[in-house]
């Protein structure tokens, strides 16, 4: 195969122009990107109020009907956090002199799944269960996130930050329920 001397020089070209053109387009560092959506401080405390309130009763039903004794020590891990992080949500209103609504009322979504959940029993409870815990904290943890890094209450920005690493770490333990299944 011949090459020819055009062809060697728009190698050679390419070549040489490669190292000039990745130093001008460098991409920015992950610090720097903008948030993909901005959640505001009403839609924050109300989204998290429901979501909150909603871990912690499908929780409590999987303790009294979870096939298995890890479902039910992951239910009980899921029920003290989020207990604390509603009363650490609370206190943060409290010191600002803004309430979460009282009593939490949920939203539709997170009513529905708990009526499912409630209408199923045995190893169809486990699966949904998990399957909602799974939904349940990917969104929780990009909503803290997105909150955590673009929020417009610096206090709540802190609790976001605060909470973050629990949400984490109860997300992880569903994917490892899901892998044991």
């Amino acid at each position: 195969m011949k090459i020819s001397k055009m062809h060697m020089v728009a190698v050679s070209a390419l070549l040489f122009a490669q190292p000039i053109v990745a130093q001008e387009f460098k991409p920015k560092a992950a610090g720097d990107a903008a948030p993909i959506m901005v959640v505001d401080r009403p839609t924050f405390v109300k989204v998290v109020s429901s979501s909150n309130e909603f871990e912690i009763r499908s929780s409590e039903l999987a303790k009294q009907n979870a096939g298995t004794d890890r479902i039910k020590k992951v239910a009980e891990m899921i029920i003290a956090d989020h207990t604390k992080a509603g009363e650490k949500l609370k206190a943060t209103l409290a010191a600002k002199n803004a309430t979460a609504a009282e009593p939490v009322k949920l939203a539709p979504k997170h009513q529905k799944m708990l009526e499912q959940l409630e209408g199923a029993k045995g190893k169809d409870f486990d699966a949904l269960y998990i399957d909602m815990q799974a939904q349940a904290h990917m969104e929780a943890v990009a909503l803290f996130r997105t909150y955590a890094g673009s929020g417009d209450d610096q206090s709540l920005v802190g609790f976001a930050k605060e909470t973050l690493p629990r949400l984490e770490t109860h997300l992880s333990h569903v994917k490892m329920l899901i892998s044991a299944q």
